[in-house]
């Protein structure tokens, strides 16, 4: 909307301001856009839950985890809503969804609501359900009924994407790309194949950040540095460098994204959202995110590296969540084989440290720092090519 004015203000000659057509610029401004709004709009829906008493009971198969959460009963959950909401308005507000001189609408960033919204929705359903229908011994969605919206998301969300790559009449953006090596796998993906990998991550990634969502401010903080990445990784695969005609994808050797770059202000935003988010979901939380606000968060993680191509270094990138869905694939699988021995304490792999000692505290900041840590790896591969 921002974007609209001033653009109609440019065309006018009323109003000489040219930094709005930079992506960067909007990206800032997305970020503090954000932010505000989050720290703005949490206190009353934070009083909102609590009058609908929408609070979490969290309860472990594990007496001594059940003590070190009692304090977190009743605690409002879904707070996810504040970051939904921030992400939306601020995206409306900078982003260059339509484009008034070539009368187009942005692709990516079309998808990026979407996708914002249905796994929102589908993550609130499975919180209200969870709240609403315990007494009728149901905790949420079934694992079937969650996975069969996930794989409708994905598989919606990814055909249509392919086509747009299709029209991008460059057949390197079917192909697959590798962290620390300068050339791609020269293996092209048929639609089939793109479909299923979409399927692939945007399930296992929404799984895997509301699998960290169980310490104070453990998946809104990572989430944020991921998401910074993500921005980074959308700006340099669609934009050219300063006072060149070079872009920054070809200097990188990065596959080029045209128009890509607006996903930057989307990213943005989820940075600028969480971080208020933090404002109250810091130790001890007055709100908790819920799954309305992790399954979205997680899914748009999967769907950064699909637009950028960048499937396989979202494993460094969001190398914390990987560690926290690997950790709970491994104790269900030792658990079996062995016939009811665990490999660790308690999962996802947060509980198992907090277990072992550590105060919550303590692993928020220490899984923050590795997330930091995996962040930085993966922007140091865009030149260790």
């Amino acid at each position: 909307m921002i974007y609209y004015l001033l653009w109609y203000f440019r065309a006018e000659e009323r109003f000489h301001f040219y930094a709005y057509q930079n992506v960067m610029f909007r990206s800032v401004a997305a970020v503090l856009t954000s932010f505000l709004i989050s720290l703005l709009i949490g206190p009353p829906i934070i009083r909102w839950l609590m009058r609908k008493k929408i609070g979490d009971r969290p309860e472990f198969h594990h007496a001594a985890l059940n003590e070190l959460t009692r304090e977190k009963a009743n605690t409002p959950t879904m707070g996810g809503l504040i970051i939904i909401l921030s992400v939306l308005v601020s995206t409306l507000l900078w982003s260059k969804l339509y484009n008034p001189d070539a009368r187009l609408y942005n692709p990516f960033v079309e998808k990026a609501l979407f996708l914002l919204i249905w796994f929102g929705v589908l993550g609130g359903v499975d919180d209200w359900l969870k709240l609403t229908a315990r007494r009728q011994g149901r905790h949420g969605l079934r694992a079937w009924e969650k996975l069969l919206f996930q794989i409708g998301g994905a598989v919606l969300i990814a055909s249509f994407l392919y086509g747009d790559f299709a029209n991008l009449d460059d057949a390197k953006v079917f192909w697959l790309w590798l962290p620390f090596y300068k050339d791609p796998i020269y293996f092209p993906l048929a639609k089939w194949m793109f479909v299923l990998i979409a399927i692939f991550y945007l399930s296992a990634t929404s799984n895997a950040v509301n699998l960290a969502d169980g310490m104070d401010g453990l998946a809104a903080g990572c989430v944020g540095m991921v998401s910074l990445v993500l921005a980074v990784l959308c700006y340099v695969t669609s934009e050219t460098m300063a006072r060149t005609s070079v872009t920054w994808s070809e200097y990188l050797l990065l596959p080029h994204i045209p128009h890509a770059g607006e996903l930057s202000i989307f990213y943005s935003t989820i940075l600028g959202a969480v971080l208020g988010f933090l404002w109250y979901n810091c130790h001890p939380a007055q709100v908790f995110m819920g799954d309305v606000g992790s399954l979205p968060l997680g899914a748009a993680m999967g769907y950064g590296a699909l637009v950028t191509r960048n499937e396989i270094l979202l494993l460094i990138i969001g190398g914390v969540f990987v560690l926290e869905l690997i950790s709970v694939v491994l104790q269900v699988g030792y658990f079996k084989y062995t016939g009811g021995k665990r490999l660790f304490r308690y999962t996802p792999i947060h509980y198992h440290f907090h277990l072992a000692g550590w105060s919550e505290p303590q692993v928020v900041v220490r899984f923050w720092l590795l997330a930091a840590a995996f962040a930085a790896l993966a922007l140091a591969t865009l030149k260790i090519r």
